[in-house]
């Protein structure tokens, strides 16, 4: 594991203070400590001794204050003074009522890159409400775009949400107001919410439904289930194969490495007759295993992959080749992405450090400043 003296990545040298949260703030600081931020988080007393396991708390110091002592808030406050960005994920207002509000800090650093993460964002009617991700992408309608073969919406997990139109854009939030803050010297409030994130993301689908190339009807569409070439098919072992052949010439290469001869096949875009294709596809595939039908397709420009376990990712030939998972404090994860050539990412440290004191980080703090200025 790296130490934090010797931090790697593209972020080194940027102070981060994380108020410790649930869900999209701590992926987002983690995104950030990965590409060599230098990150603290603090969290409630007793509450920072972290699992080695936590993966998403890996790479940051942790300080305990109690936010409801007035010595503790000043101690905050002069982190946040030395800091870059400031990151939060609490309901609107809690942080003006601590006194560690945007107007308050700002004053104390006028450079300072506020980061607010919610779902329903700082105003609106639902802003003082209660969520998760679930609630935030059913008002956008993501969610009834996840359907089972009966129409039954499914989940897709918190990525979408949390971890897509939440912690992702408020990085690139946070890193956009960073490089204005270094020209303009001044920071900003970034209000980053689920709900805007996650409608930024279904722009294309926006687009589709102008343009008439999207219904409401679920799993009638080009991406949905709809189209019988892209969407899984159960194979012969109840193991399933992902078939994503979208243009026409990797349609053709699915159709001569998968034996579809047929001329139903012929019309790719013919969606009345996408219920038929489908049908006969379905059965094709019931007759050989998963793996049997992968070394057939997966490689070639079929657009073709197995549909693996979540744990059984690791072993992929491909993410292995790619060190896609690395082995820190003895387990198995995912590796810092995206890569940089020149100044590449590390996982910073273990979630499992014990907590330190505010004054050493400040004191730490106060001597990089002032080699940085001889």
């Amino acid at each position: 594991m790296k130490e934090q003296s010797a931090a790697t990545g593209p972020l080194r040298g940027v102070r981060v203070i994380e108020f410790a949260g649930i869900g999209p703030g701590p992926f987002a600081s983690m995104l950030l400590s990965d590409m060599g931020a230098d990150v603290v988080s603090i969290a409630r007393p007793g509450q920072g001794k972290r699992d080695v396991r936590d993966f998403v708390n890996r790479g940051r110091r942790v300080i305990e204050l109690d936010l409801k002592s007035a010595a503790h808030i000043e101690q905050a406050l002069d982190l946040i003074a030395a800091a870059d960005v400031l990151i939060e994920g609490f309901r609107p207002q809690v942080m003006e009522r601590l006194g560690l509000g945007p107007d308050v800090v700002l004053k104390r650093n006028p450079r300072l890159v506020y980061g607010r993460m919610t779902g329903w964002g700082q105003t609106g009617p639902l802003s003082q409400a209660a969520g998760h991700d679930i609630n935030y992408i059913a008002i956008t309608g993501a969610l009834d775009s996840f359907r089972s073969g009966s129409g039954e919406t499914v989940s897709p997990l918190n990525l979408v949400g949390d971890y897509g139109g939440g912690a992702l854009y408020l990085v690139v939030g946070v890193l956009a107001a960073v490089i204005e803050a270094r020209a303009s010297g001044k920071g900003q409030v970034v209000d980053a919410a689920m709900c805007d994130g996650v409608s930024s993301m279904l722009t294309m689908f926006h687009s589709l439904r102008a343009t008439g190339r999207w219904t409401e009807q679920p799993r009638t569409n080009l991406l949905d289930g709809g189209a019988p070439f892209y969407r899984t098919y159960e194979c012969k072992d109840g193991g399933f194969m992902a078939i994503g052949a979208l243009e026409p010439q990797f349609y053709a290469e699915l159709r001569q490495l998968a034996g579809l001869d047929e001329e139903c096949y012929d019309a790719q875009m013919n969606r009345a007759e996408w219920p038929k294709v489908q049908e006969k596809m379905a059965a094709l595939f019931k007759t050989k295993t998963r793996d049997e039908w992968a070394r057939i397709l997966e490689g070639s420009d079929a657009c073709a992959a197995a549909v693996l376990g979540l744990f059984d990712a690791p072993k992929h030939p491909h993410l292995a080749a790619r060190q896609t998972f690395v082995t820190a404090d003895g387990y198995v994860q995912p590796a810092p992405a995206p890569r940089f050539s020149r100044t590449p990412s590390a996982i910073q440290g273990s979630p499992a450090v014990p907590p330190v004191d505010a004054a050493d980080i400040l004191a730490q703090w106060s001597e990089t400043t002032a080699a940085q200025t001889v």
